[in-house]
């Protein structure tokens, strides 16, 4: 769908909730829990990232069509983050004949929480965080990530999320336990509400999709213990969308290292496979953080 002038779609206030309190990676608990966080400095345990897609998804379904669940692309570099009680609204821009749409969200007083864009396939244009990757710099010497090397790889694992079992311990809990608090309901994510829908079973939301692709703890060499955060998603439909309870291949390569001045980073690529024709279905970029200050044997600054 193309306009003719710039058009602007902003979203209600939603109050995303938190539901990563208890998640653990490699034994411990993260950045999500309250005591944890307040261990980095942070004000409280951040919502995790992912679920500000949810808010998106309504606009861009305006702007797009129903196409978005099917070729849809959500691109976020993260700025702020939100704790459960914040207030966050998520808005749209549409610059007339340009594939690519801007997106923003911020919180009740101006803070901005992400910056992005949003698009559809199969073409995709130029997005957010291919932007970012393209333009990544020496990450310099890395002491978290030294074991880390572009296009290191982790093929084959079968995932799939469930309505009623929970995700492991990275996201402990299960699809219906979301649906149950997700900012922007839709009946295409339900059993009943997917009687009607185009595929005629329930599809998975955005943000749940980014579930699929990190659910089962990947096995890279970082060193630990050490804290991490999300800074930059993006979840691409391809031959979408996904179902609940459907198996999937997923096939994971790092292709991005670096740093900043509090982290030190890596950037994975998942791609989501039909199980019998190997087919991709989705992709989903991942830029992920580690808090230098987190691990213990981390040289103190000059």
């Amino acid at each position: 769908m193309r306009y003719p002038t710039e058009i602007r779609l902003a979203g209600p206030a939603r109050h995303p909730a938190q539901m990563l309190a208890s998640q653990e990676n490699d034994g411990h608990l993260t950045i999500h829990d309250g005591v944890t966080a307040e261990t980095l400095g942070l004000a409280g345990a951040p919502i995790e990232a992912p679920t500000h897609f949810s808010q998106f998804d309504p606009l861009a379904q305006l702007a797009f069509g129903d196409e978005w669940f099917q070729q849809g692309c959500i691109s976020a570099h993260f700025r702020n983050m939100v704790l459960e009680g914040d207030e966050v609204r998520a808005n749209l821009t549409v610059h007339g004949n340009d594939p690519v749409a801007r997106i923003s969200a911020e919180k009740g007083d101006g803070t901005e929480v992400l910056t992005g864009t949003a698009s559809v396939g199969p073409d995709y244009g130029e997005t957010e965080l291919s932007s970012r990757l393209r333009n990544l710099g020496d990450p310099g010497d890395l002491r978290i990530l030294d074991r880390l090397d572009v296009g290191m790889r982790e093929d084959g694992l079968t995932v799939s999320v469930s309505f009623r079992k929970p995700n492991g311990a990275a996201y402990p809990f299960s699809l219906a336990e979301k649906l149950a608090l997700i900012t922007e309901p839709h009946p295409w994510y339900t059993a009943e509400g997917a009687a009607e829908s185009p595929w005629g079973r329930p599809i998975l939301p955005f943000e749940m999709i980014s579930v699929l692709a990190h659910g089962e703890e990947a096995h890279w060499p970082v060193r630990t213990p050490s804290l991490n955060v999300f800074l930059d998603l993006e979840v691409r439909l391809v031959k979408g969308p996904l179902f609940a309870d459907e198996p999937y291949l997923l096939d994971r390569e790092i292709v991005g290292l670096s740093q900043s001045r509090r982290t030190e980073s890596f950037w994975t690529r998942t791609m989501v496979r039909d199980v019998s024709s190997r087919d991709v279905l989705a992709q989903v970029l991942l830029h992920t953080g580690v808090f230098k200050e987190s691990y213990a044997d981390y040289p103190a600054p000059n």
